[in-house]
């Protein structure tokens, strides 16, 4: 199942699919990511067979409804067009 969140913070939208069939949280936006950890390398497969390559992890932290939340282990995949969370 996929569920599709769209949040506008100035003039930057920030678009994440909330994903039940995803194994990881991912994004390609490096921006977001705060103690980025550029040694830790991971493939992931995507529809159709497609395989990326995971070129770090981190935390990346997000408004919410007034608070800040902090999403763990989100992987970071320079290819990727939209950012996914797993559920």
């Amino acid at each position: 199942m996929l569920s599709y969140v769209e949040k506008k913070h100035g003039e930057k939208e920030e678009v994440w699919f909330l994903d039940s069939g995803c194994s990881n949280h991912m994004s390609g936006n490096k921006e977001w990511f705060s103690n980025f950890d550029e040694g830790f390398r991971h493939t992931v497969k995507l529809g159709k067979d497609n395989k990326m390559n995971v070129m770090g992890k981190c935390c990346v932290c997000m408004q919410v409804n007034g608070a800040t939340q902090v999403i763990s282990n989100v992987y970071y995949i320079h290819e990727l067009n939209n950012n996914l969370l797993s559920i």
